[in-house]
């Protein structure tokens, strides 16, 4: 059975440095997934995350285990992420370009199905991650934790350092914007 994380972070606080290895190795795919969702970039989000790593293990001996490890983690790459949010200039991408800067490719998941239904999904996913990207930074930001990390009102509270209240309210509001946004998109949304 592995260690826990609060074991690994115990283990690294004693010195065995590659217990901090064993932390970056089970959280490393998860943050940079996240951290992708809010700054819309590959580049951009193994950098966050290369950086959160480093900020993480500097500042190890301030992990109070009030929360999981990851939250504590996901803050610290939360806070690089606004940082890096904040320097940007608003301008709009088109799909291409947002392709282009991401990488990533819409993926058909339904091979063995009718051609026209991978060309479908492709399509949804790209609307949906438009109308994601389309968010205000605060929306967006609660949205991706509730929805796509699965945290708990009160992990999203403490990341984003807001009260419950508030983080219930950016939800509520981006659901509804979001809705919107993809009612011009794709009519089933309304």
């Amino acid at each position: 059975m592995s260690p826990t994380d609060p074991e690994l972070v115990a283990e690294c606080r004693g010195g065995r440095q590659s217990a901090f290895g064993e932390l970056v190795l089970r959280h490393q795919n998860r943050l940079f997934h996240s951290v992708r969702q809010l700054l819309h970039s590959s580049e951009e989000a193994q950098d966050v995350c290369q950086e959160a790593f480093l900020k993480a293990y500097q500042k190890l001996g301030e992990f109070e285990g009030r929360s999981p490890f990851y939250t504590w983690l996901f803050r610290i790459a939360f806070n690089l992420s606004m940082d890096r949010l904040r320097l940007r200039s608003p301008d709009p991408q088109s799909i291409d370009a947002e392709r282009e800067r991401t990488g990533a490719e819409p993926a058909d998941r339904n091979a063995a199905g009718r051609p026209e239904e991978g060309v479908l999904v492709a399509e949804r996913q790209t609307v949906v991650r438009r109308a994601l990207a389309s968010l205000g930074d605060e929306h967006r930001t609660v949205l991706v934790l509730k929805e796509i990390e699965g945290l708990k009102y009160e992990q999203i509270a403490e990341v984003v350092g807001v009260p419950v209240g508030t983080v219930r309210s950016r939800l509520h509001r981006a659901r509804e914007e979001l809705r919107l946004c993809l009612a011009g998109f794709m009519p089933e949304w309304e």
